[in-house]
């Protein structure tokens, strides 16, 4: 059913609203009672929130209250990517008996959830990595021996005195090993106590903005971003602006052209997902923005130990001097992504405030695995096995550029990656994009579409289509194997 033929098929163009009653429940009522006396509804598309606001000459606010209304009754559904439908079950309910079935409860998380919803792109890994899945290290390499030596250690000693409730900044050792680690590997100087250990650096990111933002601030984000960012404040009804990249990195001059803005998501040392390096004068117009605006900054160092050539780059929250930047920090791209342990470092005056948020939203990681990787730090695995991590990222880049280079150079060209474990080919259009995407997931092979990590309404342009590929989570055989097959099937 097209999109005219619904809305004409509930009359909304003869929907009128009284004055001096409240407009969000008059419509509310009015749309309730369509739906409900019209039998052949269901599965009918309902106008954008701003289109109905802009028909019945009201706020987008009345309509999004109305809207949220029907959705918790059960009237609505959101189908991601699509807009707002009638539910089958909503439609011509008026004068029926209705069968008693068991129902789920109503959400009330207004038109947040739908929003976050089309930055929902959570994979669940099943079985072995393949090729070439993005997000993850060389975990056939992961030092299962010592690790599991070091958790059994833990539980023979019967350690009592930690589980009870720790203190949800996180173990003190562990946090005293991380500031280390900062200062003497990343250049970034900081006291222990301004160091929160979180559930990785996604819950970072969640509590951050809760505490700094409100429903309606703007934020900033790089384009195309990093999308589980994107829906973290999406959930918290922040809304977003986007902010192109290029070969070095946030195009910090369209800063300007965004004056409401309270905080800027960022990823510096390596963005996502195109890879580039912020160069250092971005970096201090990035800083002195913040300054100037009273605005924050939150540096997300997902895969920082990964650099291929040089010296690691000195993180933004080393140079920042106002106590403006958040350094968000993560032991998934070095250590395995299901430990589910990363690391927040807070200017000196929100760490208490941080503190109580992230008490009240999860009070702390499991103690024996900080316990655990506070050891494995401590005895002086962690360093070798960073370094033995990021050569089998550097031999695995290779292994894939000489194989795309020798096999696939017709189908784009493969940049050489300074940084990072994956790599973006650009394609010209979005149909050669999800042909070729399509064409390898039926190969069984895991590729992703640069077009999915744009922000919603991104104007088109040169670099908005290509494919990335994630390198270091497969072996060197593994990858040659699959660049073949990917040759045989892309002709």
């Amino acid at each position: 059913m097209s999109n005219s033929s619904a809305y004409l098929q509930l009359q909304l163009t003869g929907i009128k609203l009284e004055a001096g009653r409240k407009r969000s429940q008059q419509l509310y009522l009015l749309l309730r009672e369509l739906i409900a006396s019209e039998p052949l509804c269901g599965g009918s598309k309902l106008p954008a929130t701003r289109e109905l606001a802009k028909m019945l000459g009201v706020s987008r606010n009345t309509v999004m209250n109305a809207y949220e209304r029907l959705f918790a009754d059960g009237f609505l559904e959101t189908r991601v990517g699509d807009g707002t439908y009638i539910t089958l079950a909503g439609s011509g309910t008026r004068g029926q008996a209705q069968p008693s079935l068991p129902l789920n409860p109503p959400l009330h998380a207004g038109l947040r959830l739908p929003i976050a919803q089309q930055f929902n792109r959570h994979i669940v890994h099943d079985g072995l990595p393949s090729a070439f899945r993005i997000g993850l290290p060389a975990l056939d390499l992961f030092p299962f021996e010592t690790w599991s030596r070091l958790q059994n250690r833990f539980w023979r000693r019967e350690p009592i005195q930690h589980m009870g409730y720790g203190d949800p900044a996180g173990d003190i050792q562990l946090r005293e090993l991380i500031a280390h680690y900062l200062r003497s590997a990343r250049g970034l100087a900081c006291d222990p106590a301004q160091i929160l250990v979180t559930l990785g650096a996604q819950q970072a990111i969640m509590v951050s903005a809760a505490m700094l933002l409100r429903a309606e601030d703007e934020v900033v984000m790089e384009n195309p971003c990093y999308w589980a960012a994107a829906g973290a404040f999406s959930c918290l009804g922040v809304h977003i602006n986007a902010v192109g990249v290029d070969d070095d990195g946030l195009l910090t001059h369209q800063l300007a052209q965004i004056p409401k803005a309270k905080m800027a998501y960022v990823c510096p040392s390596c963005q996502y997902p195109t890879g580039v390096t912020m160069s250092l004068p971005r970096r201090l117009e990035l800083l002195n923005w913040a300054i100037e605006r009273e605005a924050w900054i939150l540096e997300d160092d997902y895969d920082g130990e990964y650099r291929y050539s040089g010296t690691p780059l000195m993180p933004l929250a080393a140079l920042d001097q106002s106590n403006r930047v958040i350094y968000i920090g993560s032991f998934s791209k070095v250590m395995y992504p299901g430990l589910r342990l990363g690391y927040m470092v807070a200017p000196p005056q929100l760490v208490s405030q941080l503190t109580l948020l992230r008490t009240m939203a999860s009070r702390q990681p499991p103690i024996n695995d900080q316990r655990v990787m506070a050891d494995f730090i401590a005895e002086g695995h962690f360093q070798p096995h960073i370094r033995r991590m990021r050569r089998a990222g550097q031999l695995r880049r290779d292994a894939l550029l000489k194989s795309w280079c020798q096999h696939l150079s017709h189908i784009g060209s493969m940049p050489e990656v300074a940084s990072g474990l994956h790599v973006t080919i650009r394609l010209p259009n979005f149909e050669r994009e999800q042909t070729l995407v399509a064409q390898a997931m039926s190969a069984g092979i895991e590729i992703t579409p640069l077009s999915s990590l744009w922000l919603p309404e991104s104007e088109e342009n040169a670099n908005h289509y290509g494919l990335i590929l994630g390198f270091a989570g497969v072996s060197e055989s593994a990858i040659e194997r699959a660049v073949l097959k990917l040759k045989d099937i892309w002709r």
